[in-house]
């Protein structure tokens, strides 16, 4: 079963969560207008002790600033937030951040999945802070847990990260090796700290395993970029939400490396999480109708008998905001 025009229009295919992302409700905007200026790469958990949102972000402005600070809101409507955590760039001593995961843990701690450009090899990389508190986040006591070299690739970035049964499951964008290149080609490949944007790799997904979230062992890809077509140079699953009796997921989908930073929104589904079936085939199944039509970085959770999506937006001067659309509809007791 294929999206087609129509179901594109109506923003919904089958039975599947899907939201109209011109009608979402701005949640963040960027500090200036124009392309680079852009805030998103959003995480969204909720606490149903306290019964409060949390949401990440990042916030990035054009080089050579990049990823500036990352943030953390809590809110009690999904909608409207204050500010409870942050970290600079100078803090964390990188020249740019990107999606990290939030996650609060079952004994009611919580854990931040940074990923981050680390000064040494100027390489992306995944590390973990942990609290027992949001506020209580500390950089200077983080420690790695994912590298380039850990999945043999370019770089490892964009956790997503969720407790599947006993284990910890963490969806990661990386950046795939090169065949053979000049070692002047190669030598450009971290020149700039961000291999993602040098057209000489291209970004997929894969998945790591953890019994405890601290101790990962990569598994290796599990969705990559297609053979053509509009999402054949980035595949980058950003979120999944159970709907049974599927795992819906959300990617950023790309053509090639023009379109870095202005990727897509795709669909994809699975009944394992290790094998991923694209069903937005023709094109991306989500736009924004402004500027490069880019919706990216997706996350989406399941709470109070709503779907809550946070994703980036792009407006019409070139900048991406943060936006979040709500989907009242309950899917759990659906006879298929």
């Amino acid at each position: 079963m294929l999206l087609d025009e129509e179901a594109l229009g109506r923003r919904q295919f089958g039975w599947l969560p899907l939201f109209d992302p011109t009608q979402g409700q701005t949640v963040v905007e960027p500090t200036g207008a124009g392309r680079g200026y852009w805030v998103g790469a959003p995480s969204v958990c909720y606490d149903d002790r306290t019964r409060r949102f949390y949401l990440y972000y990042r916030l990035r402005e054009p080089r050579p600033v990049r990823g500036k600070e990352c943030h953390i809101l809590a809110g009690e409507d999904g909608v409207s937030f204050r500010p409870v955590w942050s970290a600079s760039q100078e803090e964390i001593g990188t020249t740019s951040m990107e999606r990290s995961c939030l996650f609060r843990t079952p004994a009611g701690g919580w854990r931040l999945y940074l990923s981050y450009v680390h000064p040494d090899d100027s390489r992306w990389r995944i590390d973990l802070l942990e609290a027992d508190s949001v506020e209580s986040l500390d950089v200077r006591a983080r420690r790695t847990i994912l590298t380039a070299d850990d999945c043999g690739a370019e770089g490892v970035k964009d956790p997503w990260v969720a407790m599947v049964g006993p284990l910890y499951y963490m969806l990661a964008s990386f950046a795939t090796k090169p065949g053979a290149i000049s070692q002047e080609r190669r030598s450009r490949l971290h020149a700039t700290g961000d291999a993602y944007n040098t057209g000489l790799t291209k970004s997929s997904t894969g998945l790591a395993l953890s019994e405890d979230g601290l101790n990962w062992r990569w598994q290796g890809e599990v969705f990559a970029p297609s053979a053509n077509g509009w999402d054949s140079w980035a595949a980058r699953l950003g979120t999944l939400v159970y709907v049974p009796p599927v795992w819906l997921g959300f990617y950023d989908g790309a053509a090639g490396v023009a379109e870095n930073y202005e990727e897509r929104c795709g669909l994809a589904v699975s009944t394992d999480l290790r094998h991923f079936q694209r069903i937005s085939l023709s094109g991306p199944a989500l736009l924004s109708p402004h500027a490069s039509g880019s919706i990216r970085y997706v996350d989406g959770i399941y709470a109070r008998g709503a779907y809550w999506f946070y994703y980036e937006f792009a407006r019409a001067d070139g900048s991406h905001e943060l936006r979040m659309s709500e989907v009242r509809q309950n899917l759990f007791y659906r006879t298929l």
